[in-house]
């Protein structure tokens, strides 16, 4: 590559000059090539420990005058081709101009300035995100693509120094991580290191410190375990690593590749040796934090944070914190954990200003909000600066709009005390809640259906109850006024100050009035909701009507939520939660409907009207438990896998029994998934969800590890999982709340566990309590880390599960082993995931669709499937092996849309592979007939149906059988019906066609179905031109086998006696063909006598397997083909078949092999055809036609036709061909030696590489 001239001041150190001229020299790098000695290692060993990039590059090209002691580096290489390509382009284009200069001053600046100017031309098509990475950083991402065989579109996020534990020695060297893989070089005295990982395949990371090893990085994948040592910032790299990986993960979980965010805002100062990537990662993973830490939506992007004070009044003090500011929010977050968390949404802010510094209060910054609640933010190190950010995105919040939209679908859902909203009084600014006042003129989505139910159903079936007068109503009242002292204490709404208060209202139970509303504060979904007014409005009017698997289930489980409870005994609860469940299934097509979802979403709508429901539900699936609801519930799964690990931790008495009995896996999911709700009694579980909602899935963390620990002794003396589970079953039903208003709702897990003593009740209250008091360290902080961890094991595991179900699904059919299944499928998962990030497009990735059986979910294209064909065939054809691999992909895609499944993939390879010598040549005769031989057959499906002429069955099938052309031939009509008949053949044939010709094609269906295997009389005949390709592959085939010559002389018998044969053939068919002519002609259809009449099917064969052409331009040129291929027809053989000697013969030995490739199976290539244009221009002819003569008057030797059993029976006679196709092939061997080339990496300038896997 071309460099900016760099000066070098000691041109021999280190370098051997390998040519020069007087303006110019070419040096090699001491110890890189053969030789070097001691020297060339220290040298090697110096490069790569010492250099701060990379590798340095073996060439380089210095500039030089002949009187100047200083040199100047114009370019370096990788290679002796690619530094030799750089110095002939100097000398054919530089030196004469150069020669011309008087002073060598203006020498060395042309050179300068021509070096630069091609540099800016090689830089003007590159992406634009890469001028943004430091030019030290862009050397190490060319560098580490040479060295790794990279394609440009692999890009580098970071390189860093290590070493690399190999055995027991430590290997200094480079670790590279790139958005896909991790990769790490050494050279140390001549050994040389190269590790090339995928990041799909890593299963664990671990960051520890052993006796052996220092503090280190294990890496860990199915087959190795790696480990890394001497960072030099460990934790900076482990933090990079993790999140790479993690993206892997999400990519296998739901096909969300990596996609750099092009709008993060450039750095006010250059980064030193920081990628644009790098910076778009820490920034992604601030922007999860942030949002995760305020609940709030998944769109949000953080802009900044800095160090400040908040003086907050209910204590009247300044709290030391920090506040952050993203598009639409600011917050503050305290040092102390639970001092005070403060969300203000700039939709509410009305007035921020600059206050009056003090020595108390220095640089303050003074917030404003609609409800009149003022922050007063202090010790601001950069507060211009603040204001100016806050202001932009003032400006840029639709603070009016939404606000009178909020009117219409709520009476009351903008603050009244807002100064858009004058027309609604309220006598203080933070009497009304999002759900204190409700509509009394609900939103109809669908006109004249059940009515929405605009309030918590709860309200409406509320029965009339003593426990309101009793002590009960006196205690939720008190707590109604708790909480209305802490909304005038701390404020109300979204700009409420949380503290350590907040909790411990919420640990005491949230009051009936004011659950919905402070779920909807607490989960983040009021923002979303006030931010998409008549969102879900919309939903709702576009799924009404619409059906699909979602709303199946849906309806299926409708009348199983909550049945016990009477606002789902009737139309109005089950209506709305119908509209709920639908509506989040058209936004979320991803998860759709999952059981448990029922479950949650009915208790939502006991609490909260539709809309608020609908928008609980979607932080409660997006963001409070990503990935629970997918088909897989991996989310479920990964939070069991902390379970298990913090079992482990604080109950390791407990753990290994609970391991033993296996009962872990079995209570947590339906834990977790339904929040507690369908294992406790409902007035204890909404309490649960009550505080689930404040503290995130750390609460039911917490309170899981406290039923445990309370059933401890009776679980260590139980002796199965039946047992365990009742005991734990048990104990949840009697769980109580003492407190609840609602009368008791019948739990009908309770009636299923009862025992003849009655236990003993536990009050939620205390339960809670002594959740906080055991397990309240828990950190939300350190559960994200534990996430991640079990993310990789649970998501690979799957893929493991996946591999296995696959694997066992074609297992059956197909002739390689289970491990040889395996290995196959790693490859064509492998090569699937390679499309996916260094496709040209996303459409590798838009094909997956999660929804599908694991058979269909990898599917690969043509080219994909080309490359895997080429490096694991038995049948190496070498340059028209590619041919061949398109020819298979066609015969294998059977429903033809371009792609192909594993099963698909497998059979096709044992096709190969497995079955004798019949089997083989069985797969090699059909890759020369249609559809394989059809280039243009995978383009549209009407092509497809098209191909025998005018095809009576509904789809062409690779495997073509007797069965078809018979059909084809005996259902023969006029022009006048061909007009009318489309591709779907008989079943929408006129009406008036007899029921003897019903009859027929009900027999001729139940033959075929009866014939499900094939056998070699199925097998169409095959015209001259397609036996031509047959002999050309075989040809190729044999070129590099070690008997290649004993092959050839075998090859040219066999096909001089075939081409003998099929002339010969002529002879029979020319009679029975015209005879059949006149048959159609006057429209006869005879099935018996066209059934005894085996020569006139071939010759018909021969014919109905033409491709119609549609352009009238070719008629002419195909109709003059007969003389040209019959000329041809001589030289291949003996014309007349009178038993002249064949050329074929003559052309077996040494010195006319190469001649017989160029002349006698090139010949069809004559007159400008190309291999791949004999399916357009020589076997596929112009059937327009009216009438069965005029179609065999324009088919090219319609004549000559051979049989498959005539190519076998010919084959058998040649021994040397007969051990080609039975020798056995080791498939596990061509994948190890697979790996072994992509192991090779390319040092050339296109630095290209198949595939690369770890």
């Amino acid at each position: 590559m071309w460099l900016g001239p760099e000066e070098v001041l000691l041109a021999g150190a280190l370098w051997v000059t390998e040519r020069a001229n007087p303006f110019f020299l070419l040096q090699r790098r001491r110890g890189h090539g053969k030789g070097g000695g001691l020297t060339g290692l220290l040298v090697g060993t110096l490069d790569v420990v010492l250099d701060s990039s990379a590798r340095v590059a073996p060439y380089r090209i210095l500039h030089q005058t002949q009187d100047s002691q200083v040199y100047w580096a114009v370019a370096c290489g990788s290679s002796r081709k690619e530094i030799t390509k750089h110095w002939e382009w100097l000398e054919n284009n530089l030196l004469q101009t150069l020669s011309i200069f008087d002073n060598e001053e203006d020498i060395t600046t042309f050179v300068k300035g021509k070096i630069h100017g091609i540099i800016a031309e090689e830089n003007k098509n590159e992406q634009p995100q890469s001028e943004e990475d430091p030019g030290k950083f862009k050397e190490a991402e060319l560098k580490m693509r040479k060295q790794f065989g990279m394609p440009e579109v692999e890009k580098l996020v970071n390189y860093y120094s290590c070493s690399y534990w190999k055995g027991r020695v430590p290997r200094q060297g480079w670790l590279y991580l790139t958005v896909n893989h991790l990769c790490f070089y050494s050279f140390l005295l001549g050994k040389e290191v190269t590790l090339v990982i995928q990041w799909v395949d890593v299963t664990q990371l671990e960051k520890n410190a052993t006796l052996l090893f220092p503090e280190c990085i294990k890496v860990s994948t199915r087959d190795s375990e790696l480990y890394f040592s001497m960072f030099l910032n460990i934790n900076e790299t482990f933090k990079l690593m993790e999140q790479l990986a993690n993206i892997a993960m999400r990519q296998l979980l739901d096909n969300e590749s990596f996609l750099q965010d092009k709008s993060l805002p450039k750095p006010r100062r250059p980064l030193k040796n920081i990628s644009a990537l790098k910076r778009d990662l820490d920034a992604r993973a601030k922007n999860e934090c942030y949002r995760a830490t305020f609940r709030l939506p998944k769109d949000e992007c953080l802009d900044g944070h800095t160090d400040c004070t908040l003086w907050t009044p209910f204590n009247k003090m300044h709290i030391p914190g920090q506040m952050f500011v993203s598009n639409n929010y600011i917050c503050f977050a305290s040092r102390a954990e639970e001092a005070c968390h403060l969300i203000i949404p700039l939709r509410e802010v009305t007035i921020v200003e600059k206050a009056d510094s003090s020595s108390v209060l220095p640089s303050p910054l003074s917030i404003s909000t609609k409800s009149k609640m003022t922050f007063l933010f202090a010790n601001l190190k950069d507060r211009d600066f603040l204001v100016q950010r806050i202001s932009d995105f003032l400006q840029r919040t639709p603070s009016k709009k939404p606000c009178s939209i909020d009117r219409e679908w709520k009476w009351n859902v903008a603050d009244p005390s807002s100064e858009e909203v004058p027309e609604l009084p309220s006598s203080s600014p933070l009497a009304v809640s999002p759900t204190s006042a409700l509509s009394h003129q609900p939103v109809s989505f669908c006109a004249g259906q059940v009515p929405t139910a605009s309030q918590g159903l709860l309200k409406l079936f509320r029965r009339d109850a003593e426990e309101l007068s009793g002590p009960k109503g006196a205690k939720e009242k008190m707590k109604e006024e708790s909480w209305n002292i802490h909304f005038f204490e701390y404020g109300r709404g979204m700009c409420m100050y949380r503290t350590a208060k907040t909790r411990e209202l919420v640990q005491k139970g949230i009051p009936e009035n004011l659950r919905g509303e402070l779920w909807l504060l607490f989960s983040g979904a009021w923002n979303e909701m006030v931010t998409h007014p008549g969102y879900y409005t919309d939903l709702v009017e576009k799924s009404m009507g619409r059906y699909n698997l979602a709303t199946e289930e849906i309806e299926r489980d409708l009348h199983r939520s909550m049945p016990e409870h009477p606002a789902f005994q009737n139309e109005l609860g089950i209506a709305a939660l119908r509209r709920v469940l639908t509506a989040y299934a058209f936004r979320n097509p991803t998860i759709g409907y999952c059981q448990a979802m029922n479950i949650v979403t009915s208790v939502l709508l006991l609490y909260c009207n539709e809309e608020e429901a609908f928008w609980l539900l979607v932080a409660l699936c997006e963001r409070m438990l990503p990935d629970y609801y997918n088909t897989r519930v991996v989310g479920a799964l990964v939070d069991q896998g902390i379970f298990e690990e913090l079992t482990r931790e604080y109950l390791p008495q407990l753990s290994e029994k609970m391991q033993d009995l296996g009962v872990i896996s079995t209570i947590s999911l339906s834990w977790f998934l339904t929040l507690f709700l369908s294992v406790m009694p409902f007035e204890s579980a909404v309490v649960i969800v009550d505080c689930f909602f404040y503290e995130g899935i750390k609460f039911i963390l917490q309170v899981s590890l406290a039923i445990l620990d309370a059933n401890m002794e009776k679980l260590l003396q139980c002796c199965d999982e039946g047992e365990a589970m009742t005991i734990l079953g048990r104990y949840l039903d009697n769980v109580v709340n003492r407190q609840s208003v609602s009368p008791p709702i019948p739990h009908l897990h309770a009636l299923l566990t009862s025992g003849d003593d009655p236990p003993l009740e536990i009050d939620i209250f205390e339960l809670i309590k002594t959740s906080y008091e055991k397990f309240s360290n828990l950190k939300a902080d350190d559960i994200e880390q534990m996430r991640f961890k079990q993310r990789l094991k649970v998501i690979q595991s799957l893929e493991d599960t996946a591999k296995k179900s696959v694997v066992r699904a074609v297992s059956g059919d197909i002739g390689f082993s289970m491990e040889e299944l395996e290995e196959l499928y790693v490859v064509f998962k492998a090569k699937y995931l390679m499309s996916c990030y260094w496709g040209n497009n996303r459409a590798a990735a838009a094909r997956r669709d999660q929804s599908l059986p694991y058979l269909e979910q990898y599917r690969i294209d043509m080219e994909q499937f080309k490359e895997l064909f080429i490096s694991l065939t038995p049948w190496a054809c070498g340059a028209h092996t590619p041919v061949l691999a398109g020819r298979l992909f066609r015969l294998l895609d059977e429903n033809r849309d371009s792609l192909i499944n594993f099963k698909e993939f497998v059979t096709g390879m044992s096709g190969m592979y497995h079955g004798d010598l019949t089997e083989k040549l069985k797969v090699l005769y059909k890759l020369h007939l249609p559809p394989a031989l059809n280039p243009e057959e995978t383009e549209s499906a009407l092509e497809a149906t098209s191909y025998f002429t005018e095809d009576v069955t509904t789809e062409v099938s690779p495997f073509v059988s007797e069965l078809d052309i018979c059909l084809h031939c005996e259902s023969q009509e006029t022009q006048e019906d061909k007009g009318r008949r489309n591709e779907n053949g008989p079943e929408k044939e006129e009406k008036g066609t007899s029921p003897q010709d019903y009859r027929y094609y009900l027999r001729m269906w139940a033959k075929e179905k009866e014939s499900k295997k094939e056998t070699i009389k199925d097998l169409p005949k095959m015209s001259q031109e397609q036996f031509i390709e047959l002999c050309k592959t075989l040809y190729n085939m044999f070129s590099e086998d070690p008997v290649e010559q004993e092959l050839y002389h075998a090859i040219a018998t066999v096909a001089s006696l075939l081409l003998r044969i099929g002339e010969v053939g002529k002879k029979f068919s020319n009679r029975p063909a015209r005879k059949s002519e006149d048959c159609k002609a006057n429209n006869i259809q005879d099935p018996v006598s066209e059934e005894e009449s085996p020569t006139s099917e071939q010759s018909q064969n021969s014919a109905v397997e033409q491709q119609p052409q549609a352009d009238h331009e070719d008629k002419a040129s195909v109709d003059a083909l007969p003389e040209k291929i019959q000329q041809e027809n001589h030289t291949l053989g003996d014309g007349s078949g009178e038993g002249q000697g064949s050329p074929l013969q003559l052309l077996s030995d040494d010195e006319t092999k190469d001649d017989m490739s160029m002349s006698s199976y090139s010949m069809v290539s004559t007159g400008s055809l190309q291999c791949e244009d004999i399916a357009d221009d020589t076997v596929l002819v112009g059937c327009e036609g009216s009438s069965g003569a005029a179609r065999y008057g324009s088919t090219i030797d319609t004549d000559w036709s051979i049989s498959f059993e005539q190519i076998l029976a010919s084959m058998l006679t040649e021994t040397a061909l007969v051990n080609y196709f039975e020798k056995k092939v080791n498939v596990l061997q061509k994948i190890k030696d697979q790996k072994k080339v992509e192991r090779q990496f390319s040092s050339s300038s296109d630095y290209e590489l198949s595939s690369v896997s770890g």
